[in-house]
């Protein structure tokens, strides 16, 4: 029975065989011109346009069976009421009682610069099709045409490209752009980078920071989530640089021909004797504001009134705790010098509270709005992994606070040492309070996941060390370290609402010249520049740090000193 199998088997493959072996020859024995009319006669597989592709090719390119043409900046498209119906705009336009619901031609005047003929085929053309493509270059003037046709879809889209697309060279369009046609999460976005990456990116891109607007900057001073590289004091020096650059429109610092200038004139101020610690690029503000021969700070005079308000902003009561700040901030005269002497005065008051143990100098039953109002604002980089520690330096009261990055914690320590006792706070437990923020970002420098803490209430004893956070597993390195943070009751800052158009050199009050005040103490935590805002201590806690080499007096009425307030640590 197998075999009978197998043979049929056998039989049945070579019946087929020699079918298509027959077929193969007949197919071969055909001439070229039978093949050609054989071919030729069989159905031919194409693949058709789909219908939206169809619509956008025959209706939007081709322009075909068109019931209405649309004039704008100059160029017309002959389009159709039931597409741009889709549009809030033009549906208004073609179904109610408006003489252009019985035209054939209508003619849109654009009042916005923004819109570009370009921007307008983009929109006109995403009525015919179910999709748009926006390049980032393009895409501020295709949110100014959708926001003018009410088009929802295609400004959401807009806004998706620009959260996405957040950069140095973007960031202030996006914001303006996103102020004016009130897309309300780009303006967040940017705002919230900006706060990241104002004084770490734009002290570098000085071309760029000159186009932040006042509103702006006065938002951004005013902050309490500003990450401040490293001291109030960088915010400031990078303020004078921005009203600089906003004054003089036409100097470009980025400029070899004005740089070889500012390079000249630093090299004659050195040969007269005058050290100015002012890298060359800056030299021309350092030299314009020190140069002014009026009494009155700058912002009482019409040049500076217009920035009144970004420098109320400013926390200045922060400004006065570092001696070589203090000299820097006087010279320029920018700010009213009797808001210097308030905070002088303000500090120096706290200082004796705190020295006969007076409680209520201590922050304690404050409320959120106003810890945020008042707070020291502090900030550094963490590029790797390991074990870190650093101190923002200034005379903070007498305590001497120091963090402690061990691992994935973040821990804070009331330093105390005995050589340093005379200008360290004696109290046996110091009251402060504290909020921090830690934020990982990408290569954009756009935040990728934020951590914060609560506002706390911390009582330390000498040489105390508690944690402030341990770092979820989610932030990774690069990060952003900000700390807000107070340590005496806050004053009343109400004087700073005045800006006095006439001030008399010193007053009677204080008889020693402000240059003198602190001229006889040596503190060995004193940065050389602004850069050092932020020291570095080391692995090893009982390693004394070395005094920097002292800078050189330069006496109030002379030429001032400025330092760079960003270096290599502020990023």
């Amino acid at each position: 029975m197998g075999q009978i199998v197998g043979s049929m088997q056998m039989n049945v493959a070579e019946v087929f065989g020699n079918r298509r072996k027959r077929k193969r020859s007949t197919d071969s024995s055909l001439g070229k011109d039978e093949q050609a009319q054989l071919d030729a006669t069989q159905p031919k597989k194409k693949k058709l346009l789909t219908t939206t592709q169809y619509i956008y090719k025959a209706l939007f390119k081709e322009q075909k069976n068109s019931d209405v043409s649309v004039m704008a900046l100059d160029k017309v498209w002959h389009l159709h009421k039931v597409y741009l119906s889709q549009s809030p705009y033009f549906y208004t336009m073609f179904n109610g009682t408006w003489r252009e619901a019985q035209q054939k031609f209508v003619q849109i005047t654009i009042l916005d610069d923004r819109i570009t003929v370009a921007s307008l085929d983009a929109v006109f053309g995403s009525m015919y099709s179910d999709e748009i493509e926006i390049e980032p270059t393009d895409v501020i003037p295709v949110l100014a045409t959708a926001t003018l046709f009410h088009l929802d879809g295609i400004i959401d889209k807009c806004a998706e490209v620009m959260v996405d697309t957040i950069s140095p060279e973007t960031a202030i369009q996006y914001y303006e752009a996103a102020c004016q046609y009130g897309v309300v999460g780009v303006k967040k976005s940017t705002f919230q980078w900006f706060q990241i990456n104002l004084l770490s990116i734009y002290s570098k891109h000085p071309n760029l920071l000159r186009h932040i607007s006042i509103g702006l900057m006065s938002a951004l001073t005013a902050s309490h989530d500003l990450y401040v590289m490293q001291t109030e004091f960088s915010l400031y020096t990078l303020l004078r640089t921005w009203m600089f650059l906003r004054l003089h429109p036409d100097y470009d610092p980025e400029d070899p021909v004005q740089r070889a200038e500012a390079l000249k004139t630093q090299e004659r101020l050195i040969n007269a004797g005058v050290d100015t610690h002012t890298p060359s690029g800056d030299i021309v503000q350092w030299t314009y504001f020190t140069n002014r021969m009026e009494e009155r700070s700058f912002l009482a005079t019409p040049e500076g009134q217009p920035y009144v308000r970004v420098f109320q902003k400013l926390r200045t009561q922060y400004l006065t705790n570092h001696y070589m700040d203090l000299k820097i901030i006087y010279n320029d005269n920018i700010i009213p010098k009797e808001w210097l002497y308030r905070h002088i005065h303000n500090h120096w008051d706290a200082l004796l509270r705190i020295d006969h143990g007076q409680e209520d100098c201590s922050p304690q039953q404050l409320d959120d709005e106003q810890f945020f109002e008042n707070c020291m604002r502090c900030g550094r980089l963490l590029l790797e992994p390991g074990y870190q520690k650093w101190r923002w330096t200034g005379f903070n009261f007498g305590m001497d606070l120091i963090l402690i990055m061990d691992s994935r914690r973040l821990n804070i320590r009331r330093h105390h040492r005995h050589e340093h006792e005379r200008v360290l706070s004696l109290q046996t437990k110091r009251k402060f309070m504290i909020r921090t923020t830690v934020t990982s970002i990408n290569a954009q420098r756009q935040p990728v996941f934020t951590q914060t803490s609560e506002i706390c209430s911390l009582s330390l004893e000498k040489n105390e060390e508690v944690p402030l956070m341990v770092l979820d597993p989610k932030l990774v390195h690069p990060l952003l370290i900000s700390i807000n943070m107070l340590v005496v009751m806050p004053p009343n800052q109400s004087f700073k609402e005045i800006v006095p158009h006439c001030e008399e050199a010193m007053p009677t009050s204080l008889s020693i010249p402000i240059s003198e005040i602190g001229a006889d103490c040596e503190r060995p935590m004193t940065p050389s520049s602004a850069d050092d805002s932020a020291v570095f201590i080391g692995d090893s806690e009982a390693t004394t740090p070395s005094s920097p080499a002292p800078r050189p007096r330069i006496s109030w009425g002379a030429a001032s000193s400025e330092t760079d307030a960003i270096g290599d640590l502020a990023c």
